[in-house]
């Protein structure tokens, strides 16, 4: 059996209750790895054509990597995926903290869930046993509610835990998975999926390890490590991943007032400076790092009182309850990280709803009937809170802004349409593209929608000479970042497919392994005389599985667009953005559709692609 996996994937019919063990091949870890290279494979070969996210015949898929559950820097990450409610295609999220660290050492590489419960239950699993037990007395609470109902009912303070909300229960494609009440598997509405299933949570508890390789020289990495991330990673441990909030904002690329703008006047109070300062009471890790760049913050005044118990808000969500809301005040937005994660709700989705409804009530395209007597501007700290509330209660106009994008401006109306910033109907994450027009590629073809993960970051090409990170991939010539051209959709490529490495490995995008070291980390672990270039084909064979099965739900090239306002510049006037011109962005999508190796005009994989991929099954699918 290879090694750094458990070796086993569990497959649960919650219609049924019955429940099997794959043993997979070393040949299919090796092919696949992990993460969504999993994910992508089960969505295939076992989700019928066309059936409905919400269905028993979706599946619900947790799935580690060779790193997860590692004792190294970075082996927390995990994903879950399925046929995504919110976009009708591949959803996949990934995922910090402790749990998929748990699942693998407790005996599982995945989980693949099919059907629904007749009731609410939840899956226990212990060193390499399964069982479905009853979860009707948590269903309806928050997951701090459930956490601790589950501790109480294994009696075990210890468990690790990937559960919704009433979020998820209620089938909100904006509802996410928690993982131990402060990470989120936050995108692609994966949350729904569960809740559709009526499993209230997957509890995992271990008391064996991971057998390994060659655990010398795993050691040896995890060591360096331990004694040098602070030369690339101290300001995310002092001020999280929110320290560059005011940078951005300096440059233009801050979303503000719903991607109006790029510079917010309140950056400052809202920065990660400032939360270490005021509100912050402790930092976090997840599973055997060093960095401890999760925040914990309190607040309890007579406006607002925050939980340390649910985390704090990282950027993604500072920006999108703040800058994008128009809102700085720090405390306001800590609220409604609180919200989202005890609701189990995505806050990016939410916090982009939000700023939606305010701009459609400045437009005039909302009355105070419509809000509920909800003064709804820009700035509005306490009103942000509320919609946010009602949105994770589904009340009133959070009814309405719960059922995603494409649902609230059908009911709004279609002059909406302008003001929702989404892909594939996933709300933009808080980068502003227009800034970066490699990244702005990434957003329009991503598998998932709008996502800045797997996605490009223009500002290392526009060096001259480029990273060193670009260079060791073949690429040496700088490109604007506001410049769209084949050079870019190569650097693109290129630099993408590794970020997709990366996700199959279940290993975490900040801790600052080199490729080289990434590599070396792989061989201890699993004993694979494995390169760079494999690891590349890893990742570009899940990519375009991920394509086959978008396009068989009906996604395309259609599809591969940005939103009416990226063709715009900012109101105030441009600073180092550029408006992107869709003809441009079109041009350059037939030119990555060639490069990959897929059709140019339709972005069909071809079957030479298929079989140079060894995938070629993915044909007849």
């Amino acid at each position: 059996m290879v090694k750094g996996y458990a070796g086993k994937i569990l497959h649960v019919d919650l219609g049924t209750g019955e429940m099997w063990t794959e043993e997979p091949s070393d040949s299919f870890y090796r092919r696949y790895v992990g993460g969504q290279g999993f994910v992508a494979y089960y969505l295939l070969k076992e989700v019928p054509q066309g059936a409905d996210p919400l269905g028993p015949d979706n599946r619900l898929i947790f799935a580690g990597g060779a790193t997860t559950g590692i004792p190294v820097a970075g082996g927390g990450r995990s994903c879950v995926g399925g046929k995504s409610p919110l976009t009708g295609g591949l959803g996949e999220a990934d995922v910090g903290g402790f749990f998929g660290a748990e699942l693998k050492r407790a005996g599982y590489d995945a989980i693949v869930v099919k059907g629904k419960a007749a009731s609410p239950v939840y899956l226990w699993i212990r060193d390499g046993e399964a069982e479905i037990r009853s979860a009707e007395a948590l269903w309806g609470t928050t997951t701090l509610e459930c956490l601790e109902g589950l501790k109480a009912d294994l009696g075990d303070a210890r468990i690790r835990a990937a559960m919704i909300g009433p979020g998820g229960e209620k089938l909100s494609p904006l509802a996410c998975v928690i993982n131990d009440l402060r990470h989120a598997a936050g995108r692609t509405g994966l949350g729904a999926v569960m809740g559709s299933k009526n499993l209230k949570a997957v509890v995992g508890r271990a008391t064996q390890s991971v057998e390994v390789a060659d655990s010398d020289g795993l050691r040896e990495l995890a060591r360096w490590m331990v004694e040098h991330w602070r030369e690339d990673a101290a300001d995310l441990h002092d001020t999280g991943t929110d320290g560059g909030l005011e940078d951005l904002s300096l440059q233009g690329a801050l979303p503000t007032r719903n991607f109006q703008d790029g510079q917010f006047e309140g950056a400052s109070r809202i920065t990660g400076s400032t939360m270490r300062d005021t509100i912050l009471v402790g930092r976090e890790s997840c599973f055997a790092c060093p960095i401890r760049c999760k925040r914990m913050v309190e607040v309890a005044d007579d406006e607002y009182q925050v939980d340390r118990e649910y985390g704090g808000p990282e950027y993604e969500t500072m920006a999108a309850f703040g800058s994008n809301c128009g809102v700085d005040d720090l405390r306001a937005i800590a609220k409604a990280n609180e919200l989202c994660n005890a609701y189990g709700m995505d806050t990016i989705g939410t916090g982009m709803a939000v700023s939606f409804a305010m701009e459609c009530a400045e437009a005039g395209l909302l009355s105070e009937a419509d809000t509920g007597g909800l003064d709804l501007r820009f700035g509005n700290a306490r009103v942000m809170v509320e919609l946010t509330r009602m949105i994770c209660e589904r009340e009133g106009l959070g009814e309405v802004l719960a059922q995603g994008p494409a649902a609230a401006v059908a009911y709004i109306g279609p002059k909406a349409a302008a003001f929702s910033i989404t892909v594939k109907n996933q709300p933009f994450p808080m980068h502003e593209c227009r800034t970066r027009h490699g990244q702005a590629l990434g957003y329009a073809v991503s598998p998932t929608g709008a996502d800045h993960v797997h996605n490009f970051w223009d500002g290392g090409l526009a060096k001259d000479p480029p990273d060193e990170t670009l260079q060791g991939l073949g690429i040496y010539e700088p490109v604007s970042q506001t410049e769209l051209n084949a050079a870019k959709v190569r650097a693109y490529m290129y630099s993408t497919n590794w970020a997709w490495v990366v996700n199959h490995l279940g290993c975490c995008f900040f801790i600052p392994w080199t490729r080289d070291q990434t590599v070396s980390l792989v061989r201890a672990i699993t004993g694979w005389e494995t390169t760079v270039w494999e690891l590349l084909k890893v990742a570009e064979r899940g990519v375009t599985l991920a394509r086959v099965f978008n396009m068989r739900e009906g996604l395309g090239r259609k599809d591969d667009v940005l939103p009416p306002r990226m063709r715009l510049p900012h109101r105030s006037g441009t600073l180092n953005e550029k408006p992107i011109d869709p003809e441009v962005l079109d041009e350059n999508l037939t030119t990555f559709y060639a490069m990959m190796g897929w059709d140019p005009q339709t972005g069909a994989p071809t079957l030479a692609k298929l079989q140079e991929l060894d995938i070629e099954w993915a044909a007849t699918v």
